[in-house]
């Protein structure tokens, strides 16, 4: 696990600055950090400096209160948050926030401190049933009354504090919560808590998924999705009766709702059955994670839900898998909470030589989650969601690689498309298995494991032959394949004003489809065009806002102003695409593709 900084009251008084803040920086570090900025430096002097001062008055208050124990810059399992402090006092978990400087307690920060509280309450296996108490410390503010109700859900109200007043509202925190009979809670045993998430926060999930009325999530082409769906929950059945661990390979054209399936089964509350775990649905993909969670957040909202309540609970749809896997690689005891994992857009899994230069592992991210399964002492099941888009930038791994994993892992029953095993157009040309299947690998082919497009779209898979054509440049297979323009318009222009108009006629006169402009993140040329393509502008701008805003809203795709790249929009939709093609890939005078970088 990432390194932790903890002591107790007494110990923390007398330690060290400069040591505290090594700690610190190292313990930052640990979770792939590379620098820290001189104002966090100056922040946690501060911090240090006012701790200390509680402590000591603390101390005096009650000579047993040294023994409470402080840990800072905790990061929550699986969670990627990071509270300042936190402190356990006895039977009681005070969440402490600081904001140095701040002279008023703003709406963001309020709900930043008690959403730390939230997560240690529905996460975080050792903090349940204890009280939890949020404290926000604006340094620089004037003391405010605080007022206490009674403990909700075993989160107390809000506690406002300021650099001398800190340890009083600790004092009076802990005496209004506190019970004389209860457990406390032991630090070691604290620290090295598991990712557990509550029943009850599942069972929201479940609710908030089965009652989504969200059409970027919805929406699909595929004539077979609900027999896929059933299928996967018949190999988890079987693999939870039998004992047995299974790797199932989907597959399905761009559109046939993969990610639907993948959100279909670890959602359906069956997967509990008799008290069982729960699954959980992990993407290597960042935009597509933030565009899922936020459409649900805004469905929620238009129900009358708070938009933090609605937050919180669809933070447990997705998750991040480079986190899950450092978190079980720092935890090498931790047994995973999970017995089903979905992996979204599994072909972009990082290769072993990216492993090795982002986190310093010798060990591809399809073996790692092999490995990470095989602690559970019974049942697993791993569903790997393949898309087209193999192999689209530097360490993804593609297809092979998952192969290359599973064949050396015999005891994973392998159920694969057919697509998947022979290489068909939905993953490019590219294989499970190089040549013949290895003799050690039992493998299953599933019809049910390719999500086919139904008689009304079939022609949307031949659009995809004929992309696939078009970059192979068989010209002959490509003209045989021309889309008919009545079924998916196409229109060729030099001019990108004309192409917005063109976009406009045609997305406006179709009810609830949306536009948008794409293009690569490689070629810079486009700036010329009013289209900026660096990385820090599109890390600084709201894809999701693109993808889930109507045409009135600036941020909007609708409003053709900002392009999306490849890494945007993996995995998601536009009805009217704008594919702004620069100078980055032309053909030669040989006849080859000539690729070129600004």
């Amino acid at each position: 696990m990432s390194q932790v900084v903890g002591y107790s009251v007494g110990e923390f008084l007398h330690a060290n600055e400069d040591l505290l803040l090594g700690a610190l920086t190292a313990s930052v570090a640990s979770t792939g950090v590379q620098t820290t900025r001189t104002a966090q430096i100056k922040s946690w002097k501060q911090q240090i400096k006012i701790l200390k001062h509680a402590a000591t008055r603390l101390i005096n208050e009650c000579a047993a209160f040294a023994a409470w124990y402080l840990v800072l810059e905790y990061e929550l399992p699986r969670r990627q948050k990071r509270p300042d402090a936190i402190l356990l006092a006895g039977d009681v978990i005070l969440v402490i926030e600081f904001k140095v400087g701040a002279n008023s307690f703003d709406a963001s920060s309020r709900w930043q401190t008690e959403d730390y509280c939230l997560n240690l309450r529905d996460f975080h296996a050792e903090s349940n049933g204890h009280p939890i108490v949020p404290i926000l410390c604006a340094t620089s503010s004037s003391a405010a009354a605080n007022v206490f109700k009674s403990v909700v859900e075993s989160v107390a109200p809000l506690q406002l504090a300021n650099e001398k007043n800190l340890f009083s509202v600790i004092l009076s925190a802990h005496q209004f919560v506190s019970q004389p009979d209860a457990t406390v809670l032991i630090p070691d045993d604290w620290i090295r808590s598991g990712y557990r998430p509550t029943l009850s926060i599942i069972e929201a999930a479940e609710r908030l998924y089965s009652n989504h009325g969200v059409r970027e999530i919805s929406h699909s082409y595929a004539s077979n999705l609900d027999a896929t769906t059933k299928m996967l929950a018949r190999v988890i059945h079987d693999a939870r009766t039998n004992g047995s661990r299974h790797v199932c390979f989907v597959t399905g054209v761009p559109g046939a709702g993969k990610t639907l399936t993948g959100l279909n089964v670890v959602h359906d509350p069956s997967l509990r059955a008799k008290g069982g775990p729960s699954g959980i649905f992990l993407s290597g993909n960042g935009p597509l994670v933030k565009v899922i969670r936020e459409a649900l957040v805004l469905s929620r909202q238009r129900e009358g839900c708070r938009r933090q309540d609605c937050e919180h609970e669809v933070s447990t749809f997705i998750q991040n898998i480079h986190q899950f896997l450092r978190y079980h690689r720092e935890n090498p005891a931790k047994v995973p909470h999970e017995h089903v994992v979905v992996f979204d857009e599994a072909q972009r899994a990082w290769d072993r030589r990216q492993m090795q230069r982002k986190q310093g592992v010798n060990s591809s991210e399809a073996a790692e989650l092999f490995d990470v399964m095989d602690r559970l002492g019974g049942w697993a099941v791993i569903i790997a969601l393949i898309g087209g888009g193999q192999e689209i930038f530097l360490g993804e791994a593609g297809l092979e690689e998952w192969g290359r994993a599973v064949g050396e892992r015999s005891h994973w029953q392998v159920i694969a498309s057919p697509e998947a095993v022979a290489g068909g157009a939905s993953v490019a040309g590219h294989r499970l298995f190089k040549s013949e299947v290895p003799d050690e690998v039992v493998l299953q082919p599933e019809l049910l494991a390719h999500l086919s497009v139904s008689v009304r779209s079939h022609r949307a898979q031949r659009l995809t032959e004929w992309v696939n054509a078009v970059l192979h440049q068989d010209i002959d297979l490509a003209r045989n394949l021309m889309p008919d323009p009545r079924e998916f318009p196409l229109y060729v222009t030099r001019s990108i004003d004309r192409a917005r108009v063109w976009l406009r006629e045609h997305s406006l006169a179709e009810n609830n489809q949306r536009a948008g402009l794409v293009a690569t993140s490689e070629d810079q040329r486009l700036r010329a065009y009013g289209l900026e393509r660096s990385s820090a502008f599109r890390r600084g701008f709201s894809f999701d806002k693109w993808f889930l805003m109507p045409p009135t809203d600036s941020r909007s795709s609708h409003s053709l102003e900002v392009a999306a790249s490849e890494f945007e929009c993996q995995g998601l939709e536009l009805d009217w695409v704008g594919l702004c093609w620069g100078g980055d890939l032309t053909i030669a005078y040989d006849g080859d593709w000539d690729y070129r970088k600004f």
